[in-house]
């Protein structure tokens, strides 16, 4: 890749976790681009419209420019208004946050997220977009349940566990940890964990099948006090079938970017 279009993209990123924005001299630092390069590249950036500064001299941070290019995607795809309907039924069937996540090649992105009719208790909405830990959440557990251990282990291997202060008490830390959540995955057909992403907090999900490939997850998540265990296992018939339902859903529309069944 040009050297250039690398490190501009890595910083795109870098700011994409740090949205309050972050000093010149701290992004050239922790990725490792000279000073000098990493002033011109926020300056080609800023012309574009995609980076600012909050004041001059000040940190840089992103512009809405960059969230209109994947909304805009979305959009064009399909993806949100086709899957709106069974992500509000599942929400208003749990009362809780209901999250929908493509695989895009070795990556899990949630995408879109519809939010239960609760009016008291935690609201567990991180944002769209980001990328899922596949050691650790529902959802990437539930990507992982599809494919071979060997497979699985590669992917999270590619990403990392991350450090454990950053997820719940229950995260697995080992392969053979990990294992015994995708084990126990496969058996019921959809992940359930017990504050293995944040503390206080359960979530399940199910992935949506094409072609006995996963092409993306459904997931419902909430607080530990009210989605049990107890409460998982009532709502996965009705996650399942939402699941699917929409598998069938996204090889007619071309939903997830794949051709359809006799396109190739």
């Amino acid at each position: 890749m040009n050297l250039a279009l690398d490190r501009g993209l890595a910083l795109l990123e870098h700011l994409s976790r740090n949205p309050d924005g972050l000093p010149l001299a701290l992004m050239a630092q922790d990725l490792d681009i000279p000073p000098s390069a990493c002033h011109r590249l926020l300056g080609d950036l800023q012309h574009c419209g995609y980076v600012r500064q909050k004041r001059k001299q000040g940190d840089y941070q992103l512009t809405t420019k960059v969230v209109s290019l994947g909304l805009g995607y979305l959009s064009h795809a399909g993806i949100v208004d086709i899957a709106e309907p069974l992500l509000e039924r599942l929400a208003q069937q749990s009362g809780e946050l209901v999250r929908l996540s493509i695989v895009d090649d070795e990556r899990l992105i949630w995408v879109a997220k519809a939010q239960g009719t609760r009016q008291q208790g935690i609201r567990y909405d991180p944002d769209m977009g980001m990328e899922a830990r596949l050691s650790c959440t529902a959802s990437g557990h539930a990507w992982l349940l599809t494919l071979s251990d060997e497979r699985a282990l590669e992917l999270v291997a590619r990403q990392g566990f991350g450090a454990q202060k950053d997820y719940g008490p229950k995260a697995p830390t080992t392969i053979k940890s990990l294992l015994g959540f995708l084990h126990a995955a496969r058996v019921r057909g959809c992940a359930m964990i017990d504050e293995v992403f944040a503390p206080g907090m359960n979530a399940m999900a199910a992935p949506v099948l094409r072609r006995k490939e996963a092409i993306g997850v459904i997931s419902i998540a909430g607080p530990r006090q009210r989605l049990t265990m107890d409460v998982m296992q009532n709502l996965a018939p009705a996650l399942l079938a939402a699941a699917a339902e929409l598998g069938p859903i996204s090889n007619a529309s071309n939903l997830f970017g794949r051709p359809p069944l006799g396109k190739g």
